[in-house]
């Protein structure tokens, strides 16, 4: 799928990975792009429209698909993530339901709103936003990692039934982003900018899969071997 001219649909675009491919989106010369956030007053920007929608919420989805009917590229981003103290913590199933609701039902939410959208507009694409915690959970992260695993089967299920509205499911496995979600981590970093355009460049090419930083390719490299990353990760300060 080609960027130019293209109507692009951002869930979560009001900051961090969200905010860098909508302005990637713009600079590869995108139509339109619009914002889709809770909070649509803090968004002014040439060339998007904010669009208030909660993928938790169905009646602001269909709102959403309603105003926004041209939309050719729909990229899942938004997301949330809970720190724990480790995977027995008595609070995990009500933090994990919590995360569900945003990272995984509402991405399927979201999908199933648009996809007959791009269906009807000749086809388009969908990107999904996941880790490298899709496939290894440390005991902190474990509920956030849950999230993202069920979301990667979710993608590679889509991807399989989109092909015949020939319509393009590329799946985005990242580790640690520079954003205010990862504040107080001591650890390696991507910044938003080099994901957002390492994610498009792998669009426009007909990738179904982009692995945005060496950290998360040797994860999935391990995958086979006797050695794989999720036995035994490193720890996290």
């Amino acid at each position: 799928m080609k960027i130019k001219d293209c109507v692009a649909f951002v869930t979560g675009a009001n900051r961090g990975l969200g905010l860098a491919l909508v302005q990637e989106l713009l600079a590869k010369g995108a139509k339109k792009v619009y914002a889709g956030v809770r909070n649509p007053s803090g968004i002014a920007m040439p060339g998007v429209v904010p669009v208030r929608m909660d993928v938790t919420d169905t009646a602001s989805i269909a709102a959403a698909t309603a105003q926004c009917g041209d939309v050719t590229l729909l990229i899942n981003n938004a997301g949330i993530a809970r720190v724990m103290e480790s995977a027995l913590d008595p609070l995990m199933i009500e933090v994990a339901r919590e995360i569900f609701e945003t990272n995984y039902y509402g991405l399927v939410r979201s999908t199933q709103a648009f996809a007959p959208i791009l269906g009807r507009n000749g086809g388009g694409a969908v990107i999904n936003v996941l880790s490298d915690v899709t496939w290894f959970a440390r005991p902190m992260l474990a509920a956030y990692a849950a999230t993202k695993s069920a979301a990667w089967s979710f993608t590679n299920a889509v991807r399989v039934e989109l092909r015949a509205s020939h319509t393009q499911v590329l799946g985005l496995h990242v580790g640690f982003i520079d954003t205010d979600m990862t504040k107080g981590l001591n650890l390696q970093k991507t910044s938003p900018s080099d994901v957002a355009i390492r994610t498009l460049v792998g669009l426009e090419a007909g990738l179904e899969e982009v692995l945005a930083d060496d950290a998360t390719r040797r994860i999935k490299l391990s995958l086979s071997t006797d050695k794989a990353y999720y036995l035994d990760p490193p720890a996290v300060d």
